[in-house]
């Protein structure tokens, strides 16, 4: 599950390193209308259909993707065996998640001027972004798909049912301890570190995806 302020080609090379994975794009958001998490739900659905039946279900979540979890846990007809949270926020442990941080949203409505919001990467200094990508065409692609979503996407609240959890969870931090990675140690989660930055999954696939198969199967 590719963070819905890029595409999903950020996720393509991982996805290339593990057994019938896929990656939904998200990029139709920019379109909708909320509410958006259904969206999001529908479209993991969608993909997981197409997984070979015997196939064992592991919801891997990047970035703002993490807050989504819960309710597609909730909507797959298939039993999900994990849920790997990659460099990603944490849904609420119960109630209702916010659509972003409060200081991403912060961010959103400085850039917001009545239409969809300019690209995720331009909302910053160009020389900090290009420190996450390995080199310049990878970072023109991904950026050229970014998807310019409405200010209504960085207010919604997403539902949390109840349950979603009672499987394996785990968390993969890129770079140093940070709260998000305390707090999934707090619920019992594994955490694992890689170095890196945000979009390290596009610098060093081949670890991420390694990362990835350790972390699903952890106790």
């Amino acid at each position: 599950m590719h963070s819905p302020l890029v595409g999903p080609s950020t996720w393509a090379a991982v996805a290339r390193r593990l057994p019938h994975a896929v990656v939904p794009s998200f990029l139709h958001l920019a379109v909708a209308q909320p509410p958006f998490w259904p969206l999001v739900a529908d479209a993991v659905t969608a993909a997981a259909a197409a997984l070979p039946p015997d196939a064992e279900v592991v919801l891997v979540a990047h970035s703002n993707a993490g807050r989504f979890v819960p309710v597609v846990v909730d909507a797959l007809d298939r039993t999900v065996t994990a849920c790997v949270f990659v460099d990603a926020s944490l849904p609420a442990r119960a109630g209702l998640t916010e659509g972003v941080s409060p200081a991403l949203l912060e961010i959103a409505r400085r850039k917001a001027d009545g239409g969809p919001l300019p690209p995720w990467s331009q909302w910053w200094d160009q020389d900090e972004i290009a420190a996450m990508f390995p080199d310049a065409a990878t970072m023109r692609a991904i950026c050229d798909e970014q998807p310019r979503l409405p200010m209504a996407f960085f207010e919604q609240r997403i539902p949390v049912p109840d349950g979603w959890d009672d499987r394996r969870c785990a968390f993969l931090r890129f770079g140093a301890e940070d709260a998000k990675a305390r707090d999934a140690r707090d619920r019992g989660w594994p955490v694992a570190f890689l170095p890196g930055e945000h979009l390290h999954q596009v610098v060093d696939p081949d670890a991420v995806a390694e990362a990835i198969r350790k972390l699903s199967h952890s106790g």
